[in-house]
């Protein structure tokens, strides 16, 4: 288990087009925005990214569910500095979360598709 938890802290945290933009013009409108979103929202949204994880990442105890924690905040604090602006914010997050939820259904899905389209048995002849 906490190779796979390591396996989705490297996925969360590997993105190199999430890097701060070195621009001075970017710089500028990003301290005004971090300044308007309170803590509050931050860790509301530390919550939902580790509903999502928990969600594809059966932990079980208390380690676990500390481990996961810290995953999710070190991945908001990467996106919360890189994004430009609050709706950039919002949206890498929301993109990551989506791209999880679909791999982890698409992983579930394989299995069953793998006997091709027809639903229908074969003819015991």
């Amino acid at each position: 288990m906490h190779s796979r938890l390591k396996h989705v802290h490297q996925n969360l945290m590997d993105n190199n087009n999430w890097r701060p933009n070195q621009g001075t013009e970017a710089n500028m409108d990003t301290s005004d925005w971090r300044g308007g979103l309170q803590q509050e929202s931050r860790q509301r949204i530390v919550n939902k990214i580790m509903d999502t994880l928990k969600r594809h990442l059966p932990v079980s105890g208390q380690d676990g569910l500390l481990e996961l924690k810290k995953i999710a905040q070190r991945f908001e604090e990467k996106i919360f500095t890189a994004a430009t602006s609050q709706s950039d914010y919002l949206r890498k997050i929301s993109l990551k979360m989506l791209t999880m939820e679909t791999k982890s259904q698409g992983t579930m899905a394989t299995p069953q598709n793998q006997g091709g389209p027809s639903s229908k048995p074969p003819d015991p002849g």
